[in-house]
């Protein structure tokens, strides 16, 4: 007589089920670590793209900017060129010009009842800080008179002859006050005579600086 025990078939057919159970929970989490690597790949490549369209855009700006000042030295250049080209000019039309303004302002300085071309403000400041360096309004000019003038890069020496020391101070006070000299300084006379009059006379020399 054959025994057949089916007991231990049921396990088999449990673990067959258990198996395939397990199986399908790793597919479906291969499944999803699968979709998760797309999504993530997806973002990535969606953040490279727009780090790249950024750096095109930087790209684009720099080579705008390289264009723009491309010929920077050539400009500054040419710049250089007209100023120093108008600087040229303006100082031959101030050599043209210059010394007939000079000779102009002595001969205010020299004519009665005027006097030196100075700005109100710097005579107002003169007044207040020093009161002697005015120039006396009342002055007769005739009491002195030029003999010579010459200039030499911006320099100026004038020779002549006056009744006193005090008209030659008082021209002196006069071109320190104008704006067309500086630096003016009275160098050592000496006394003389008129021929014609007999009168006592001083003889004297001038230097300034002369702008224009």
């Amino acid at each position: 007589m054959i025994k057949i025990n089916l007991l231990p078939q049921p396990r088999r057919v449990e673990r067959q089920e258990g198996s395939q159970v397990w199986m399908v929970v790793i597919l479906v989490l291969l499944l999803a670590e699968i979709a998760g690597f797309f999504v993530w790949h997806g973002q990535l490549a969606e953040e490279l793209e727009l780090r790249q369209r950024t750096n095109r855009e930087l790209q684009a700006q720099i080579d705008q900017s390289k264009r723009t000042v491309a010929n920077h030295d050539e400009v500054l250049r040419k710049l250089e060129e007209m100023r120093s080209r108008e600087a040229a000019i303006q100082q031959l039309q101030a050599a043209r010009t210059g010394p007939t303004a000079v000779l102009l302002e002595l001969a205010r300085m020299l004519t009665p009842g005027r006097g030196p071309s100075v700005s109100p403000e710097k005579l107002s400041q003169v007044r207040r800080e020093n009161p002697l360096s005015m120039h006396n309004t009342g002055w007769d000019p005739r009491r002195l008179w030029l003999t010579s003038y010459v200039e030499k890069n911006r320099s100026v020496k004038l020779d002549g002859s006056a009744r006193n020391g005090e008209d030659v101070s008082e021209l002196a006070r006069r071109m320190n006050l104008s704006d067309y000299f500086t630096d003016v300084k009275l160098l050592p006379g000496q006394k003389s005579k008129d021929k014609a009059t007999g009168l006592q006379l001083v003889d004297f020399q001038l230097e300034a600086k002369v702008q224009y």
